[in-house]
């Protein structure tokens, strides 16, 4: 199984939720409201979950083993990263008239 495309879909500058991602396997199956969060330990990556009866959540998709979740989270966390550069180049570029 391969990641071959990862979208940033919406980034937050504040609160912390971060950013809302969707991550594409195989160009044949995606996932999408993978959530960005800013946690005491720096960021990390919440999979889409559905609220239980008493407040808990469950993850509708998730990987089976912590292999799997470190490269999801590790390509989400590079295009995070080049989408944030991107962001921080348009406000400094002036702006051409």
């Amino acid at each position: 199984m391969k990641i071959t495309d990862v979208r940033v879909r919406k980034v937050n500058d504040e609160g912390k939720m971060k950013a809302v991602v969707s991550v594409t396997f195989d160009d044949e199956f995606v996932v999408h409201d993978i959530k960005i969060i800013e946690g005491q330990n720096g960021l990390f990556i919440a999979m889409p979950s559905r609220k239980m009866g008493e407040g808990d959540f469950r993850d509708i998709a998730h990987p089976l083993v912590s292999e799997t979740r470190n490269k999801i989270k590790d390509a989400i966390f590079a295009e995070y990263e080049k989408v944030l550069v991107e962001k921080i180049d348009e406000a400094v570029e002036p702006a051409k008239e």
